[in-house]
């Protein structure tokens, strides 16, 4: 047991987009401490290849963004939301500019914008910013190089949440509000707490609930997870993002293969060279994701095929290794050379679209709690997120937090003294193989039975199994001291229950969630899956 305590006015808990675009946005007048599970940048955006979509050519509209977004979301994004998004799209990509990101300048006379823009899909226009096909690794580390500059700012590098601190952790506080989150240091082993005026879950999605993802392994669900369990609504958790198109190769470990390709020319193959696409949406591969999986994995299941080809090796050799050097690169260590032949590709779990509800200001149920980025649910993506989008719901809604955070922090004293974590009753873990074992039958069922195609009897299947795991799991919780893996797995059990909750509930086939039981879309169905704990509280806005 540890008696060491943090405090801070912010405490951000993730290092991605979302958490260190609000850590410089906040004066250098507060202290803010930012809470990494590995080294900083180790998170799904530092693996985003694509870009940014913003209306910055002369020849776009925010009204086609904001037409395209809704369209892509099957009619379950919130209107005014996607709006706001869009409206601050440009001053965002001036804001990252302005920290020192380097995007892919436009060499062909007469761009308006000076940059290359692409087009992916559900997009009618090229307003996808990039840096070549590593935006995330540019964005990801100037921000980290800027962060690292900030003397207010107190990094926690290899620390991993355990769970929120709130005033119900204080004897006769009816306040109801965070105080902060009790973190595991991996390097010593100690749970210690950090108190903050303000806590923002900054944390990611929850991909790793499925055997093939694109997601780094952070990818684990801890935001969703612990906000839940702290009393805040989740939305729309049956709104799983698989990006059709993952490298598949055997020394290839979720290797993604970016939705640009498509959006320069490359067709998708089957085995035998036929191109199928424009079987099934008259976009053909620039239709939105979810369609495009769906087609994969019905031809994949029709033909018993491992996977399907993506080609672009009928482009200029020069324009695919200029515009895609990282693919080529990493496809040429693997002995493919996509100048001149396919890349074999399939379907994994890339996004979670639902999430922790918030308002326009990022403002959780729990007052004192954000939530940014894919932690987050703020209505944008409905039923289906549009490519490149959610790096700009990152910006958005972090800029939102940081303004509203600066607004309160007067009014909010300093959070009082809070029990330190207990590990008097608690021995050594003496079996840790049933949190291996759990861990791969938790992914391996949610992908069979929770995956892209799904029924009712599968979802009913996955329940009751989640259900029984989770016994297990906090039989093993309340009696051993926690562990990263055991942290992780407890966390994806809690976010594979609310996935296949709002599954249950959703009787139709709606953007990415699609079920043979109900294979149409129902109208009297247009709003969110909205799950509330029962220890859910309305909020007093402040």
């Amino acid at each position: 047991m540890s008696d060491t305590c943090h405090r801070h006015d912010v405490l951000i808990l993730g290092s991605g987009a979302a958490g260190l675009s609000l850590a410089l946005r906040l004066g250098t007048d507060l202290s803010v401490g930012v809470v990494s599970k590995r080294e900083l940048n180790e998170g799904s955006t530092l693996y985003a290849q694509g870009g940014i979509s913003a209306v910055l050519d002369a020849g776009d509209s925010i009204e086609s963004h904001v037409q395209d977004t809704l369209k892509a979301g099957a009619g379950l994004c919130d209107r005014e939301v996607v709006r706001h998004v869009v409206e601050r799209g440009p001053d965002n990509i001036r804001w990252l500019l302005d920290q020192g990101v380097e995007f892919t300048r436009d060499t062909e006379p007469g761009a308006s914008s000076g940059y290359h823009l692409t087009r992916e899909g559900g997009h009618t226009h090229r307003r996808v910013i990039h840096a070549a096909d590593a935006t995330g690794r540019a964005i990801a580390t100037t921000l980290e190089g800027q962060v690292r500059e900030r003397a207010n700012v107190t990094l926690y590098e290899q620390h991993i949440a355990v769970d929120l601190i709130t005033t119900r952790h204080l004897p006769g506080d009816d306040d109801h509000r965070c105080l902060g989150a009790y973190i595991l240091d991996l390097g010593n082993g100690q749970v210690e707490t950090f108190l903050a005026r303000f806590v923002v879950l900054a944390t990611g999605g929850a991909n790793k609930v499925y055997l093939y993802t694109s997601n780094p392994d952070v990818s684990t669900g801890d935001g969703i997870a612990m906000a839940w369990r702290a009393g805040c609504r989740v939305a729309n958790m049956e709104f799983m993002q698989f990006h059709p198109t993952c490298l598949y190769h055997p020394q290839a470990r979720s290797f993604l293969v970016t939705e640009a390709l498509r959006g320069e020319g490359a067709r998708l193959l089957l085995p035998d060279g036929e191109r199928f696409m424009p079987r099934f949406d008259p976009r053909a591969e620039l239709a939105p994701r979810d369609i495009v999986a769906r087609a994969i994995d019905h031809e994949m299941k029709r033909l018993g095929s491992e996977c399907v080809y993506l080609d672009i090796s009928h482009r200029p050799a020069d324009f695919v290794v200029e515009h895609f050097p990282t693919i080529h690169a990493r496809c040429l260590d693997l002995g493919i050379d996509i100048t001149r032949e396919p890349i074999p590709v399939v379907p994994a779990a890339h996004y979670t679209c639902g999430g922790v509800m918030v308002d326009r200001w990022a403002r959780t149920d729990l007052p004192g709690l954000y939530a940014s980025g894919e932690t987050a649910y703020t209505g944008l993506h409905g039923a289906n997120r549009m490519a490149s989008n959610s790096l700009l719901e990152c910006l958005v809604y972090s800029e939102a937090a940081a303004a509203d955070i600066t607004r309160l922090m007067p009014e909010v004293p300093p959070p009082p003294d809070v029990p330190n974590w207990d590990e008097s009753r608690v021995t050594e873990p003496d079996e840790e193989v049933v949190v291996t074992h759990n861990w791969e039958e938790l992914r391996r069922f949610m992908w069979d039975y929770v995956g892209i195609v799904r029924t009712n009897k599968r979802l009913r299947r996955a329940k009751r199994r989640a259900d029984l795991l989770a016994q297990e799991v906090i039989e093993y919780y309340s009696n051993f001291r926690v562990s990263n893996d055991l942290i992780e797995l407890r966390n994806l059990l809690e976010v594979a229950d609310l996935i296949i909750q709002s599954a249950l509930r959703r009787r139709e086939s709606r953007g990415l969630h699609y079920t043979l039981d109900h294979p149409f879309k129902d109208a009297s169905q247009r709003t969110p899956t909205i799950l509330i704990p029962d220890t859910y509280q309305v909020r007093k806005q402040a």
